[in-house]
């Protein structure tokens, strides 16, 4: 039984990590509360892993919930950190996204609802799939 002060709720094999605004900024640094939080975007070739080639797990800056392997990271040319597909099919969750004038489809971490940046139909075989991720959004746990 987990503590109820711990502001979880059991989703499926993980739990489900749910947290004030105020808790969300004693906790993040205010660009990586903007980008997660509040679905911003890094600007693209700035990120600490969009050109990184270090072997490892990517996990959710917020919640540590293991999102993407560098085996599936490849280079797009956009300057963000891009991956053909997500560890788990339950990684990352997907919603309509038809801010700034366009209908994107955004992903975010499934764990803990942060904004991971926007999944595109132009990737590689053998998903054709481009999941375009803010740098900030991601710790990336090596070996």
């Amino acid at each position: 039984m987990s503590d109820p002060s711990d502001n979880t709720e059991h989703c499926g094999t993980h739990d489900k990590v749910q947290k004030t605004d105020a808790q969300w900024r004693a906790e993040l640094t205010p660009d990586q509360y903007r980008i997660t939080r509040e679905q911003g975007t890094e600007p693209a070739f700035t990120g600490a892993y969009w050109n990184t080639k270090k072997i490892g797990t990517y996990t959710c800056r917020c919640c540590g919930h293991p999102l993407y392997s560098s085996d599936t990271k490849f280079d797009s040319g956009t300057g963000w950190p891009s991956f053909y597909k997500a560890i788990a099919d339950t990684s990352v969750g997907t919603e309509t996204d038809a801010s700034h004038g366009m209908v994107r489809t955004e992903i975010h971490c499934n764990r803990c609802d942060a904004h991971l940046g926007h999944v595109f139909e132009d990737g590689p075989a053998p998903t054709g799939q481009r999941h375009c991720v803010n740098s900030t959004s991601l710790q990336l746990v090596e070996g």
